[in-house]
């Protein structure tokens, strides 16, 4: 099952399937010098007193076979609920209106022209998809070295001098979903600007590019709201 209704969900199905970041104690970073400790410093920082993040989004699906690119356009917030859950709202606008919305472990796919609503449950692996959804956006920098090999790239002048992280998956069950994942950290806000997850095999990636971001402002009434009409289909996919 591979979601190509919206660039982020694309991975949904192999999101839910995979054991991502896990909330253990801090380890040491690896040998890539204070630099790389010093971004990770600044993602705790944020991760302690995060609340609610919203920024408009550029998403870019890259099929490497036809050598084509999916791009959607939209807005997208994450709030945090308590010590432990996370809430996130996609609002599609470009090329065709759609909602997304992820709430207690249910991720809910609204289509308005089509009038259609798939809904699919994380079911145990709630906690991981919540972990990984927050993936430079409010997680702990440090938490990242216990599943991946990190390594610090310098900083990206082309992508406002954010410092740019490569991660390595050392579990062999995430490697297969992702061969790396890189992050452009923006220092001073501890948040991604932008992240990059690349697919073994078939060099297939996503690319997000993150603009706008407001952190710990008041959200907007409704962002995690999906109103349907009385006809709407409801599609339930992983039952």
């Amino acid at each position: 099952m591979k979601i190509r209704s919206g660039v982020l969900f694309v991975t949904v199905a192999m999101w839910l399937g995979s054991v991502m970041l896990a909330a253990n104690p801090p380890q040491a970073a690896p040998a890539n010098g204070a630099q790389l400790d010093a971004v990770l410093t600044s993602m705790d920082k944020a991760a302690a007193k995060f609340k609610s993040i919203e920024c408009t989004f550029e998403w870019d699906q890259y099929t490497k076979i036809v050598n084509e690119t999916d791009v959607q356009n939209g807005t997208i917030y994450f709030r945090r609920l308590g010590s432990t859950s996370v809430e996130m709202a996609a609002h599609i606008e470009k090329p065709e209106t759609k909602i997304v919305v992820f709430s207690d472990g249910v991720i809910r796919i609204y289509q308005p022209k089509q009038d259609v609503e798939q809904v699919y449950n994380a079911g145990k692996n709630k906690e991981e998809f919540e972990s990984f959804l927050v993936l430079g956006f409010g997680g702990r920098g440090h938490d990242l070295v216990d599943k991946f090999d990190v390594q610090y790239a310098g900083t990206d002048a082309a992508v406002a001098n954010a410092a740019k992280l490569v991660l390595t998956p050392k579990e062999a069950k995430v490697a297969k979903v992702f061969s790396q994942i890189i992050l452009w950290i923006d220092p001073s806000k501890g948040v991604s600007v932008q992240q990059k997850f690349i697919e073994p095999v078939s060099g297939d990636y996503r690319l997000a590019k993150y603009s706008d971001i407001k952190v710990d402002q008041k959200l907007p009434d409704g962002a995690f709201t999906i109103k349907t009409t009385k006809k709407t289909k409801i599609l339930t996919p992983n039952g």
